[in-house]
């Protein structure tokens, strides 16, 4: 194979869209080109043998945020083992500059979308041709032009890992911290062309669609059409759209109703409910919309909702995040993921740099340092909070005993000097296996929250004994007596016997 098509996925159960898309669109060269995936897990220099096994004249790698620094790597012993083969990088990490990682040693750059632009550059190459400027900024191809990518998962893409998929490009809003607020405009593909080439993905056995459009229901034509389409079909199937909090009008809200359980994901980027800090960060933000919206959902259908909250933003202390935190919890019992603030390159919130003194790593994946509002410290510990987080509250391990931790104080509060406590006992926030995560909560409850035993631990047993075959943890066997299957609802009716 001349040229090779590879990236370095975040897991091994993530495919790209991106390589998919390059090799849809080099006409006269896909016979010579090749499709080659690894994951950030996989050891580089393997990476590097099993691409130069095939001896390629180029190698077009997919760059991103969660593998720059692999690539880095990746590409330095590529081009110490084989000088001669041309190295073009692309994606989101290196379409903006200022670049944080070196690629000094990578033959060409091309900044912005290549669909198109890495064919071109592949003919020049191989024509001895080559242009002379190491970095190419190409403009945005036309959508309704590109051949489409679908055809190209494979079988086992189809049955071991999550098919990403897109109906548009781009994001008409704003948001200072988001590489999507750097397009000019949200472009659509040709929506019958798309809905063909989902419906041959079905008929191959595809089931778990990813959308990748920012804003899955900015168009309600389109948000209409695309659930219809999973309306129609025979559950189970899964389906992630991420999608804006405020503009859910009946026709959306009536079809999201349908979705079985477990079949439809919605991510919902709240970032902050501070209005003066949205404004720092030009993020629309409608309050009451977010309210209504997010309350129907909640209620009112079985989709599982994933929201985003933000640490570290210009202007947000602790205690404004916190309240943010208070305030999701009170209106949803979902899944809210929260993240660190990063900078990525190009995007406008570099313009707060000076006046809340925003310092970042530039070490991928940029997280913010400190600020004015948060020290170095605040922000180590609000990592640990996160991690700690999706390990009890978002993990559904502890669904109903997690709450014990605040029953009708602040959720904030109480869960920072719980993270905290954990963090003494363990000194990691890594490797803690769900035995001793069980065992940490039962002992904060009912030794530091002072928390009856009883309680704690039927509590506890509802929430971990719900999945079937697992073993009653010893701290809890005290108290196994008083609980039975209840045999016409299965593995989730754990109930109490009565005494």
């Amino acid at each position: 194979m001349k040229i090779i098509l590879t990236t370095l996925n975040s897991r091994f159960t993530h495919s790209s869209i991106g390589l998919r898309y390059l090799y849809a669109n080099m006409q006269e060269l896909q016979e010579e080109s090749q499709i080659l995936e690894f994951s950030i897990n996989d050891a580089i220099q393997t990476i590097a043998e099993d691409i130069l096994v095939h001896t390629p004249e180029i190698v077009g790698i997919g760059t991103y945020i969660w593998n720059a620094s692999e690539v880095k790597e990746l590409i330095h012993i590529i081009k110490k083992v084989s000088p001669q083969t041309t190295v073009v990088l692309g994606g989101p990490e290196v379409t903006y500059e200022p670049y944080r990682v070196n690629y000094d040693e990578a033959d060409f750059i091309i900044k912005g979308e290549g669909d198109i632009a890495f064919y071109e550059l592949c003919k020049d190459i191989l024509k001895q041709t080559s242009p002379k400027d190491k970095i190419l900024k190409m403009s945005m191809p036309t959508l309704k032009e590109l051949q489409l990518p679908y055809q190209y998962y494979t079988d086992d893409d189809i049955k071991n890992r999550y098919i990403y998929v897109e109906v548009s490009r781009g994001c008409p809003f704003e948001c200072e911290f988001c590489l999507s607020s750097m397009d000019e405009k949200v472009r659509a593909f040709h929506l019958d062309e798309v809905l063909r080439e989902f419906q041959k993905l079905w008929e191959r056995g595809a089931r778990n669609f990813k959308f990748v459009d920012r804003t899955f229901n900015l168009n309600m034509k389109t948000a209409n059409r695309i659930l219809d389409f999973f309306l129609e079909k025979e559950p189970p199937y899964f389906a992630h759209f991420e999608v804006i909090p405020d503009h859910f009008p009946d026709s959306i809200k009536n079809k999201i109703a349908l979705f079985p359980d477990g079949a439809l994901q919605l991510e919902i980027g709240i970032q902050t409910l501070n209005p003066v800090i949205a404004k720092n960060v030009s993020r629309v933000l409608k309050l009451d919309k977010i309210n209504e919206n997010v309350g129907f959902l909640e209620t009112k259908t079985h989709a599982h909702i994933h929201l985003d909250l933000i640490v570290g933003l210009p202007g947000e202390s602790l205690e404004s995040f916190g309240k943010n935190l208070d305030t999701l919890v009170a209106l949803s019992s979902c899944e809210i993921q929260i993240g660190i603030l990063k900078k990525l390159s190009g995007t406008y919130i570099k313009r707060h740099d000076i006046e809340f003194a925003m310092v970042y790593s530039d070490i991928p994946p940029y997280d913010i340092l400190s600020n004015s509002e948060l020290s170095f410290m605040d922000i180590q510990i609000m990592k640990r909070f996160a991690r700690f987080w999706d390990l009890t509250y978002n993990s559904g391990n502890f669904k109903q005993s997690i709450k014990l931790l605040w029953r009708d104080e602040s959720v904030y509060e109480n869960f920072y000097a719980f993270s905290a406590w954990i963090y003494q006992q363990t000194n990691s926030t890594w490797k803690i296996s769900l035995q001793r995560l069980g065992e940490l909560l039962f002992t904060y409850l009912t030794e530091v929250k002072t928390v009856d035993k009883e309680t704690v631990s039927l509590t506890m047993l509802e929430d971990m004994m719900k999945l079937k075959g697992r073993a009653v943890p010893v701290y809890l066997k005290a108290y196994a007596n008083m609980f039975t299957i209840n045999a016409k609802k299965g593995s989730s009716g754990f109930n109490k016997r009565q005494s």
